[in-house]
């Protein structure tokens, strides 16, 4: 059940401890102006804090050495509470130096209950919101395809998706996850399928775009098939990087944080396009999560391009790389508005009105509320309440 409403406070400064509910309060306006409790609204992209229940999921690692390992660094290292992790505390930028605090805690008091705090934190934002449905994402675990360790990945990756199924979801029937595959390991993410497809808060399955792995490599054959036959979705999670050959020669994470969130997953896309993987599997719903959309029409421009002139390379297509891309499915977040018209020739580009679907990022310093799309001039109300929801409905077979 929902919680008691939050008494609203005059303007103040934010903390890690402020209450969700009132760094939200202005979507709570947008609800009355624009009717949206009269949408039917799904997140497609919201985050919790796993390192604030890292003991919890170290418990849950398998290898029983490696567990102790964890175990000793959360009790005796400096930064234990990052404990065989990828994550980089001293490149956490995003943030913004402390201006934007709630990205880097959600740290408001939560009164003790029967469920576990991320679920009442989720609850405040669905509330906030106005949102029906939220998937439900990691935070630091999204940089997990960049662990120097395959293995250690895959351990935590298993402990990490035991936990949240069993903590996290199930105690509010709007709570769902697209749950993380541990791809380092084609066998391993097809065994993680198959014991979490019949969850019913779990409505598709992730990769985590940062790794450096060819998703059309014939070892995820298997992985793609068995999505397809359940009729499940899969989605590519971007995420920054600041150590690869590109991004490690910028010097401030807004460049950062605007190039390597895109190139992983037009690295992705390219090959999941260039390899014949839609003709393969033409059924597979395919989702590209927080990359924004102002690339999207650049790589149907350029790979349309470079297929009429080598169309040799890429036999396994019958259509234009642009048309496989108008068949696949794109999140909303960030969404690049600076530009009226820009903004619209690439929902044109995209048919984005049928594509489409919102997400808000939250807790995380760019986060965009359902009233974001309520605001776009040229959508129709159909193409709002499709972007909004009814896409999603589809998608997941909500």
């Amino acid at each position: 059940m929902s919680e008691t409403k939050v008494e609203l406070h005059p303007t103040q400064q934010i903390t890690v401890a402020t209450d969700s509910r009132e760094i939200l309060a202005n979507a709570r306006k947008d609800t009355a102006k624009f009717g949206l409790d009269d949408y039917f609204i799904v997140d497609v992209d919201s985050h919790h804090v796993e390192l604030d229940s890292w003991p919890e999921i170290i418990e849950n690692i398998e290898d029983p050495v490696l567990r102790d390992v964890g175990r000793r660094h959360l009790a005796d290292w400096p930064q234990g509470e990052t404990a065989l992790s990828a994550f980089t505390p001293g490149l956490t930028f995003q943030d913004v130096g402390g201006r934007i605090p709630h990205q880097a805690q959600l740290a408001e008091y939560v009164p003790p209950g029967d469920n576990h705090r991320d679920v009442t934190l989720i609850q405040r934002a669905m509330d906030s919101m106005s949102i029906d449905v939220q998937v439900v994402f990691p935070q630091p675990m999204l940089e997990i395809g960049l662990h120097p360790s395959p293995e250690i990945g895959l351990q935590l990756m298993n402990a990490y998706n035991k936990w949240f199924t069993s903590t996290v979801l199930g105690k509010d029937p709007r709570i769902k996850t697209m749950l993380g595959l541990p791809f380092e390991n084609p066998a391993a993410s097809l065994e993680t399928i198959r014991r979490y497809h019949d969850h019913p808060d779990v409505i598709g399955f992730l990769v985590t775009s940062q790794r450096h792995v060819g998703v059309h490599n014939n070892a995820y054959i298997p992985v793609y098939a068995e999505l397809e036959r359940l009729g499940m979705p899969i989605g590519f999670h971007a995420g920054p990087s600041w150590g690869d050959t590109m991004t490690k020669t910028m010097n401030r994470f807004l460049s950062v944080h605007a190039m390597s969130f895109v190139t992983c997953n037009m690295t992705h896309l390219t090959n999941w396009i260039i390899n014949g993987i839609p003709e393969r599997f033409p059924d597979l719903k395919v989702i590209w999560i927080e990359s924004g959309l102002a690339w999207l029409p650049f790589m149907m421009q350029r790979l349309d391009h470079e297929y009429v002139l080598r169309t040799s390379d890429a036999p396994m297509l019958t259509k234009l790389p642009s048309e496989y891309m108008r068949e696949m499915y794109y999140t909303s977040q960030p969404l690049e508005i600076t530009d009226d018209a820009l903004l619209k020739s690439t929902f044109d580009a995209i048919d984005a009105e049928n594509t489409l679907m919102y997400s808000s990022d939250w807790p995380h310093w760019d986060f965009d509320v359902p009233g974001r799309i309520m605001h776009i001039p040229f959508l129709s109300d159909q193409g709002k309440r499709n972007i909004l929801g009814e896409t999603s409905r589809k998608v997941f077979n909500l």
